[in-house]
């Protein structure tokens, strides 16, 4: 069976233990720096060159998608997931895995900018717990550079099981908002728009099927998109929010309860409400396994719709199945997110595989385009 990072979106911190050496809040709030910012795109661009800055999302069988950060000086390379589901940055420190590890990790003693914190770090993912220690150091996301950056470097993984044994990724890069921030640090989002360094506080995601994507930071790629954006206001600043209207299976709602969904790059597959997902689950004949997975017929021929203002987003049994062998495993996974920030559907991988997707920082919006492999000429 394929490996599922699934669910990193519902990060979570757990405030157990007293912090022993503070943490620096940003001086300004997110809202206003991203306004300052908007109204000065020239200016910015003038003193430091500003431009849109791609960075290679690899693919491991449509299930995990990575790509490479930076950190010290001379800087180490590790893959994260470019996580909009979650806002904190966390890199390997080797004492976290076995010596045989094939991980990359970052060595803090190796760099020159390095600076101790020591402030413990916990942070829980759908997938598991992970916990290590703040650290500030470089960092470099693509050729954009972010100098004494607090970030936390794990020392345990075990809260990821076999999952993070076997991955293709070392850490994580929370793309989400401040307000789901652990400790209320700085977001990665946050340090990159504060840099002055982006054409734009804009990034867009392509996500590749069976092939690597693009991650890029201050704009858009039209390579990867086809016609106009379809955008979307945000209904909530903590996970890329937006209203759901309703969810249909061959053309019937399903679900018109769920009025929430997020645009989640850490998660593999859909996940929404058990009850809804079971019940669709058996209309199709799919059947249960591993807890939460199901494998379905790849050729039962069926079709899903996400109604999101106003607009369907379709896919059909070939863009949700995922072939695995005879049979495929069903795109679609039971998640029950307690208010007060569920009952949500999580839009994961799967649907960003067909919408190219642009998030708006500065307008506080998402835009979805067909991507250019999901159109049939």
């Amino acid at each position: 069976m394929k490996f599922f990072l699934t669910l990193a979106s519902v990060a979570a911190a757990q405030q157990d233990g007293k912090h022993s050496i503070a943490l620096q809040a940003p001086t300004l709030s997110f809202g206003e720096m991203v306004k300052s910012i908007n109204g000065h795109h020239q200016e910015l661009s003038a003193k430091y060159g500003a431009t849109t800055d791609p960075v290679v999302i690899d693919d491991f069988q449509n299930a995990q998608y990575y790509g490479p950060i930076t950190i010290g000086s001379p800087g180490e390379t590790v893959n994260v997931v470019y996580d909009t589901g979650s806002s904190n940055l966390w890199v390997p420190n080797k004492a976290c895995c076995s010596a045989v590890s094939s991980h990359n990790f970052y060595h803090h003693e190796k760099s020159s900018s390095y600076t101790a914190n020591g402030t413990t770090f916990n942070i829980r993912y759908g997938s598991g717990p992970v916990a290590g220690v703040y650290s500030r150091d470089r960092m470099q996301i693509g050729s954009t550079e972010v100098e004494d950056y607090l970030f936390a470097e794990v020392t345990d993984v075990s809260g990821l099981g076999v999952g993070y044994s076997i991955g293709k990724f070392d850490g994580i890069c929370g793309m989400g908002w401040d307000s789901i921030s652990v400790d209320g640090v700085q977001t990665p989002v946050q340090a990159l728009v504060a840099s002055g360094k982006l054409a734009e506080p804009v990034f867009g995601f392509y996500i590749g099927n069976n092939k690597a994507g693009e991650l890029t930071l201050g704009g858009v790629n039209t390579d990867y998109f086809t016609g106009d954006f379809t955008y979307v206001p945000l209904k909530d600043k903590s996970y890329w929010e937006i209203a759901l209207d309703s969810v249909k299976l061959n053309g019937d709602v399903v679900d018109a309860d769920t009025s929430n969904a997020i645009v989640d790059s850490g998660t593999s597959l859909m996940a929404g409400p058990t009850s809804v997902v079971k019940g669709i689950a058996k209309q199709l004949g799919a059947t249960g396994i591993l807890g939460k997975e199901y494998i379905i017929g790849c050729n039962k021929e069926f079709e899903v719709a996400w109604t999101i203002d106003g607009k369907d987003y379709t896919f059909k049994n070939t863009d949700m199945n995922i072939a695995d062998g005879p049979l495929c495993i069903f795109g679609m996974m039971p998640i029950d997110i307690p208010a007060p920030r569920g009952p949500l559907w999580i839009l994961g991988d799967i649907f960003m595989r067909k919408y190219y997707t642009k998030f708006d920082v500065g307008q506080e919006r998402l835009g979805f385009a067909p991507t250019t492999s999901s159109v049939v000429v």
